[in-house]
């Protein structure tokens, strides 16, 4: 493909923020009002000629960007968005205040349980075991680590409730898909259904009439120091526990994945069943111990729903995260690192369209609502380049006698 078509995006960025820059330098008085921290109130006709260009620079990047991939294409398309963001950000400043700092730390807090949620579709996939029962996972640990929490008014029981409930239904998965050899798709179907069912009865049957106090949720930690740090500790190092946990998870299975043994077995049954089954590996035991794992990660997204976030439980409060959470694993091309940033991504759209609605866009709110769906949609559909999954996943393995 000649050089000059694989530009193509990278030059519509640039025209974009370029023309961005120069609508900038039309008003000066504009650039007085942006402050530290937050962007301020600015004319409207800066406003429409940079959200103009944006456009403009989105639309005709993401046409190149689909049809090819190469070491540029991740900074391509993250200039591409670049162009976007700023747009709508200045766009949404009209006659309000939008706080940036207050944004990318909302971001990083919504982007937790599809992190986690990510890691627990991969440490499964990598394995060779799609886990589609995420969701299901997700929503039922929810409720019943919040009513572990709420009889014992010990909210980190509630979290390690929601973490053993995670395992137990991944468990019953394993079994069905491993040696049931259903089909997983299936398997994890029935778990989604499963949950919704459980969960709505036992909101009806025990919390509606539950006359106990609503347990706390868990504690923001500041960590020492760094959360005194100017702009990056307001952003960084004043979260709750989980938050930091995702983090640490990410690093954790990054090394384990690819500079362990355990890591190097994962990968070669996820690729080659019976070529690791002949070189001694149990490939049954992998992909129970990675489902159970994938069980686990799972329970623990499920917490941050009832047990970090609101202190309580609805039906249906996952809202699809566990989807989400897979699409997130596909952007990140089945990587921890990868994953974590497709993580970030949702979760920004989905801090910047409740920021959106706080001050008071002329968008129908269900629009707005509609924005991590949609990113969802026009990633899985090849925005982000061909991600190839690993090769056995899905595949039922037999022992050979």
């Amino acid at each position: 493909m000649p050089r000059w078509r694989q530009g193509r995006s990278l030059l519509a960025c640039i025209y974009g923020l370029g023309l961005g820059g120069w609508a900038l330098t039309l008003a000066p008085e504009a650039v007085s009002t942006l402050r530290f921290g937050t962007l301020g109130v600015l004319p409207l006709p800066t406003r429409a000629a940079f959200l103009l260009g944006s456009l403009v620079a989105l639309g005709l990047g993401l046409w190149r960007i689909r049809a090819t991939a190469s070491r540029w294409h991740t900074v391509r398309l993250g200039l591409v968005s670049l162009g976007l963001v700023c747009g709508l950000l200045l766009w949404a400043s009209m006659g309000q205040r939008l706080e940036v700092l207050g944004l990318l730390a909302q971001s990083l807090r919504l982007a937790t349980p599809l992190t986690l949620g990510a890691l627990a579709g991969l440490v499964s996939e990598r394995c060779g075991v799609i886990n589609i029962g995420l969701e299901g996972m997700m929503l039922t640990a929810a409720c019943l680590g919040f009513l572990l929490a709420l009889y014992t008014s010990q909210t980190w029981l509630g979290v390690v409730m929601a973490a053993v409930v995670g395992g137990a239904l991944a468990a019953g998965h394993a079994a069905l898909a491993i040696h049931g050899q259903v089909n997983q798709l299936i398997s994890g179907t029935v778990l989604n259904i499963l949950a919704v069912g459980l969960t709505g009865f036992l909101r009806r049957a025990v919390l509606l009439h539950n006359p106990r106090r609503t347990p706390d949720v868990l504690p923001i930690w500041p960590l020492p120091l760094l959360s005194d740090l100017p702009v990056l500790g307001p952003i960084f190092f004043r979260h709750q526990p989980l938050v930091y946990t995702s983090w640490v998870l990410v690093a954790v299975l990054h090394v384990v994945l690819w500079h362990t043994p355990w890591g190097l077995r994962t990968r070669a049954v996820g690729e080659h069943p019976q070529a690791a089954a002949t070189a001694g590996v149990s490939v049954y035991s992998v992909r129970y111990g990675n489902v159970l794992a994938s069980g686990l990660l799972a329970g623990l997204s499920g917490a941050w729903f009832s047990l970090e976030t609101v202190g309580g439980f609805d039906d249906m409060m996952t809202g699809g995260k566990g989807f989400i959470a897979l699409a997130a694993m596909i952007f990140g091309k089945w990587q921890p690192l990868g994953a974590l940033g497709g993580a970030l991504v949702f979760g920004f759209v989905d801090a910047l369209q409740i920021k959106l609605q706080i001050v008071g866009v002329p968008i129908p709110y269900q629009w707005l609502s509609m924005a991590p769906y949609l990113v969802t949609v026009v990633l899985l559909a090849g925005c982000v380049g061909r991600a190839v999954p690993p090769a056995a996943v899905g595949v039922p393995y037999t022992r050979h006698t």
